[in-house]
């Protein structure tokens, strides 16, 4: 019997029960690895906008952009990661995500290399994140996913974004009076945002 891909069950084969197990996951590149987001956290997909750069923020943090007046910071995934970065190109994209933190919900782009796929995911095809001692931290993986002979990191977007110095950037950019108008943002307003 043929194995099926998680996102292509039969017609007929759902009951409302299974149905309502299932959750798709908006998957994206990065070098030659696929990872995934549960897609109600996504907002939107956008092509490449050059952000506003914030002094002293993370290497990672390509800084920040208005949103319809929000300020969102930019996260670039492969240096997060410590993946080589990758020079911008037209399939780059960011993708918005609504992130859950404790002081309630925070808007954030991730930049990754290309949009792949959305699959339909059962929870029991989900495996576990490996356990790769003390030293590697693995708290933002929810899970890995087989599909066609390759594995799909799924991602917990509100660990991943809400750990060391993003959720700081996040809180102390959106604290400037004046960010809604980017153009006039300059060093010295946010100099000491970080330290």
């Amino acid at each position: 019997m043929a194995e099926q891909s998680p996102g292509r069950e039969p017609k007929g084969s759902g009951s409302l029960e299974s149905v309502s197990s299932v959750r798709q996951y908006l998957t994206f590149m990065m070098a030659t690895a696929e990872y995934g987001v549960d897609i109600l956290s996504v907002q939107e997909i956008r092509g490449w906008d050059h952000p506003t750069l914030i002094p002293n923020a993370p290497d990672y943090v390509r800084g920040v952009i208005n949103l319809r007046g929000s300020i969102v910071p930019i996260v670039d995934l492969r240096l997060k990661f410590g993946l080589p970065a990758l020079e911008i190109s037209p399939v780059t994209v960011v993708i918005i995500l609504r992130v859950q933190m404790e002081k309630g919900e925070r808007i954030m782009g991730i930049v990754v290399d290309a949009v792949s796929d959305v699959y339909d995911v059962r929870q029991e095809q989900i495996r576990p994140a490996p356990d790769l001692g003390h030293h590697v931290d693995v708290s933002y993986i929810l899970g890995l996913l087989s599909v066609q002979n390759r594995m799909v990191v799924l991602l917990d977007v509100d660990t991943l974004l809400s750990q060391d110095r993003i959720l700081n950037l996040a809180e102390a950019v959106s604290s400037v009076p004046g960010m809604a108008g980017m153009d006039a943002l300059s060093a010295d307003s946010t100099n000491n945002l970080l330290k």
